[in-house]
């Protein structure tokens, strides 16, 4: 199930955006499109929901995380 979650896109959206530069980040949401393809094209159905699922929760923990060194402190 770590075939998604491991991926360097993930750890990419958690880094700060100094260290991230658009080369990357394209390179790596290349990867992860193709590796979702791959995991896709299986038939356990109830195997690929679990991936996905699992991918979406933590992308959506990583929305939610605070974000240190990314601008001013707010007012």
């Amino acid at each position: 199930m770590n075939e998604l979650l491991g991926m360097r896109f993930l750890r990419l959206l958690s880094e700060s955006s100094q260290e991230v530069t658009n080369e990357k980040m394209q390179d790596a949401y290349g990867e992860f499109v193709e590796q979702i393809r791959i995991v896709g094209d299986g038939n356990d159905y109830s195997t690929i929901y679990r991936i996905l699922t699992a991918t979406r929760i933590e992308i959506a923990s990583l929305e939610t995380a605070p974000l240190y060194g990314q601008g001013e402190k707010c007012a």
